[in-house]
């Protein structure tokens, strides 16, 4: 198996992959110890049937620049092909602030396919390709030199096997008229705001059971800085403190070291040093807070009469809808999505784009009572309501 190097032999392979209709990629990273995950190994692969045109890029060489590749992103008449490539796009974004476009999400594709919801790379492997995959070396660490051969295995075969599955969504794709669909889905995942996060904002993630704004601007200026210092550090967020900690902090409002000292849910070092001055600058900051300032929290959804027996219907409705398109239902609409709609929302995300055409009308049809819903055999049907 071959390995690149250096940005010479990196560029060579690009160089032959700008030829082809679409090359299929992969990483391997570590995040346990840092906030933005350290990037270790990209695989590739060119189209083919065996290991030909498949290479392990080793960017912890020294000798390894990555423009290249990111040349090769931009090349718009070569298809990107990656399975769940959330953490590989983020990784990408952070380090070289480029997307790869056009590409294409195996994981996605196969939900539109219905395979399931957020199906595994080793399930589509078995069921589409009649292989299977080693996933023992999946948490070994990438970031040690040299790499043993069972790694070398484990990680093209991330890549070699992905062309096949590529090969078989994408014309699926094609011949059920839903190019347009995982197009929308893809959207989401080259937009720079899926992987921004901005410290200001980072309260927004943390699941309180109060609502009441004097607490939230207490939490909101710790978790403002707990971002701050795990980003400007690279370390991860529950190195600084973890969220039941900083719930107790906003909680409690502990005024001097000696009182973080008594706290239960705080870690050593935090009760010490940098980390320990800003939690109480943080408090200061949130309890000295224009009441203009605080925060705003989320808007509970009041349910209406007979909200939840309209939600257990749109339930219903939603199976029989994926099951007849043969998509993933919570690709659909979620849970709480059917909860909106029952309690009267009108443009939620299952009300737009192709989950309209799948779902949605027939769904604000159901709400406002001009369809039904009936058994036709093991088949649940929409009958029209007269007027």
């Amino acid at each position: 198996m071959k390995t690149l190097t250096t940005t010479k032999d990196l560029a060579d392979y690009c160089e032959q992959a700008a030829s082809q209709p679409y090359v299929t990629i992969d990483t391997e990273f570590l995040r346990e110890r840092t906030y933005y995950s350290k990037l270790c190994l990209i695989q590739m692969a060119m189209p083919g049937d065996d290991d030909t045109g498949a290479v392990l890029i080793d960017v912890l060489s020294g000798k390894m620049a990555l423009d290249p590749l990111y040349d090769l992103f931009r090349n718009e008449a070569v298809v990107k092909v990656f399975h769940a490539a959330r953490q590989d796009l983020e990784i990408f974004f952070v380090e070289g602030n480029v997307f790869p476009k056009p590409f294409f999400d195996t994981q996605v594709a196969a939900m539109v396919c219905g395979f399931g919801e957020q199906v595994g790379y080793e399930t589509l492997v078995r069921k589409i390709m009649r292989a299977s995959v080693d996933k023992s070396s999946r948490f070994t660490d990438w970031s040690r030199r040299p790499l043993t051969e069972k790694q070398q295995i484990y990680a093209l075969a991330d890549v070699t096997h992905l062309r096949g599955v590529y090969e078989f969504l994408a014309a699926r794709i094609k011949a059920t008229n839903r190019v347009k669909w995982v197009e929308e889905e893809l959207e989401i995942l080259t937009n720079p705001a899926t992987y921004t996060i901005h410290p200001e904002d980072a309260w927004k993630r943390l699941k309180t059971r109060t609502s009441s704004p004097k607490f939230l601007a207490v939490a909101r200026e710790l978790a403002r800085f707990r971002e701050s210092y795990a980003q400007n550090r690279n370390v991860p967020r529950s190195r600084v403190y973890k969220d039941d900690a900083l719930l107790e902090l906003a909680s409690s409002k502990p005024q001097n070291i000696a009182d973080l000292g008594r706290s239960r849910l705080l870690l050593r070092e935090a009760r010490k040093g940098d980390i320990a001055e800003g939690i109480l600058a943080a408090i200061k900051a949130g309890v000295n807070c224009p009441k203009d300032q605080w925060p705003t929290p989320r808007p509970q959804r009041e349910k209406q009469a007979g909200s939840e027996g309209l939600a257990d219907l749109l339930r219903v409705l939603l199976k029989a809808k994926a099951e007849e398109a043969g998509v993933a239902q919570k690709l659909i609409a979620t849970v709480g999505d059917l909860d909106a709609i029952a309690a009267g929302e009108v443009d939620g995300p299952a009300l737009k784009g192709w989950r309209l055409e799948v779902f949605g009308e027939d769904a604000l049809k159901l709400t406002h009572g001009k369809v039904a819903l009936s058994a036709n055999g093991k088949s649940v049907i929409l009958v029209d309501v007269p007027e």
